[in-house]
């Protein structure tokens, strides 16, 4: 049995996972916090780490079953194949997610393009590129993991 990744509808991802584990799927949707603010209020909405994405583990001649379940779109390929996360892929995402919570940072004397190692939260001794510094927020690039990160920050030193 292999991971693979299925590509849903916009914010199905839940609904999908939910009812891909009722016909016997094992599926893996991993989930954070965030903080979303409105003029009047800041509220906690967990959502999908990755957007429109699940990972799904079964057979490979059972991969059409999924097609059964409203909101899956298709599968994720790589070179003409479905794309196959490793196990230990799926391991190192839920490690992340299982560690510290960062509630806020502080940027000091930080510029785009320095290198820095996280300290800690999920991506506790990843290696990072700064991409962006703003007034409220920085953008890292993760290059082990092929993908970009906000930051919120309290203040900007």
């Amino acid at each position: 049995m292999s991971w693979f990744v299925l590509y849903t509808k916009p914010r199905t991802e839940k609904r999908v996972a939910e009812d891909l584990e009722k016909i016997g799927i094992k599926v893996y949707c991993p989930i954070i916090t965030e903080v979303k603010q409105w003029k009047d209020r800041k509220k906690k909405l967990k959502t999908p780490l990755f957007k429109s994405y699940v990972f799904i583990k079964l057979e490979e001649k059972k991969r059409n079953q999924v097609f059964d379940v409203p909101g899956v779109v298709r599968y994720l390929f790589w070179l003409g194949k479905p794309a196959i996360v490793r196990n230990e892929e799926i391991e190192v995402i839920q490690k992340w997610l299982e560690g510290d919570k960062v509630e806020d940072a502080k940027i000091e004397h930080l510029s785009e393009g320095d290198k820095i190692v996280i300290k800690n939260g999920v991506f506790k001794d990843e290696a990072a590129i700064i991409r962006e510094v703003g007034k409220r927020k920085m953008r890292l690039i993760l290059p082990k993991l092929g993908c970009t990160v906000e930051v919120l920050t309290k203040e900007v030193v």
